[in-house]
């Protein structure tokens, strides 16, 4: 069954001047316009497309992959604000989505970058976006274990840490004293589940714990080397952020790794780096 605000693989109908009509099922043909066809694309043929309201409020596909989906979170850029009828955010398709004012916390202004929840509108079966993200959450018991690696989404700062979005579809809390160092609203990062609590809150880390973080790590600080001849510019006093950018991880668990390493004897620190005790 194709559904709008997703994807959806449609067969190749037929050809018209404005282009080909898709084959959308139970929502009849909907046209796939010309300049968006794929140049191997002939009728019969199955593309992948995602279904949309164009401007005159018309169903239309693209082979365009947006930002974010019905039923997904995202952190979206506001481009304008309609003083009547809300903001309207980038997601990199040809008609903007629109943030109602009834679906924002606070007013949004253009420049501004925006967590929402992407949905159907029950006024009036539009697509549009939520910042009440409250409303929008996972009720289901969370299935997670501990250790379990997770897509995370910022979404908001706390006294304790940062809330994130799990897998888009629970919250769990980062805590600031586990972190080296600050993250960012609208930050889409990797982490890992630390706890399941009884009452179904979820506690969150930003690495994997113990060896099944610094083995896997160490490993690939060995590769590096090997692949960089031996030495790289790389040790203890490294910027968090260049090893956070490098490794896409913490400077704590960096130093672990290099340790777990060191005592292997498999490297050795030189000047501002490290080497490959064998070169």
């Amino acid at each position: 069954m194709a559904q709008v605000g997703k994807q959806n693989r449609l067969n190749l109908l037929r050809e018209s001047p404005q282009g080909i009509y898709l084959d959308a099922e139970n929502l009849g043909e909907i046209l796939l316009p010309r300049h968006l066809i794929p140049h191997w694309a002939k009728i019969g043929d199955v593309v992948d497309t995602f279904l949309y309201r164009d401007s005159e409020d018309r169903l239309i596909a693209t082979t365009k992959s947006p930002k974010v989906q019905v039923g997904q979170f995202a952190c979206l850029k506001v481009l304008e604000v309609n003083d009547r009828i809300g903001a309207f955010l980038d997601w990199g398709l040809e008609k903007d989505l629109l943030l109602p004012f009834r679906e924002q916390k606070t007013n949004v202004r253009p420049g501004q970058k925006v967590v929402v929840f992407a949905m159907i509108d029950d006024h009036n079966d539009r697509l549009v976006a939520s910042a009440r993200l409250n409303r929008h959450w996972n009720q289901s018991e969370p299935d997670y274990q501990a250790g379990d690696p997770v897509s995370l989404l910022i979404a908001e700062e706390t006294p304790m840490g940062y809330r994130a979005i799990i897998e888009n579809r629970h919250t769990g809390l980062l805590y600031k004293s586990e972190l080296s160092e600050p993250l960012e609203y609208g930050q889409s990062l990797q982490g890992y589940i630390k706890e399941v609590r009884p009452d179904g809150k979820i506690d969150l880390r930003r690495d994997a714990a113990g060896y099944r973080r610094v083995l896997p790590l160490a490993e690939d600080i060995f590769d590096k080397l090997t692949d960089d001849g031996g030495f790289i510019p790389f040790n203890d006093k490294t910027d968090p952020e260049v090893i956070r950018q490098t490794f896409g991880v913490s400077k704590k668990a960096f130093k672990q790794a290099i340790g777990y390493l060191y005592k292997q004897r498999r490297i050795a620190f030189k000047g501002d780096g490290i080497i490959l005790t064998d070169f």
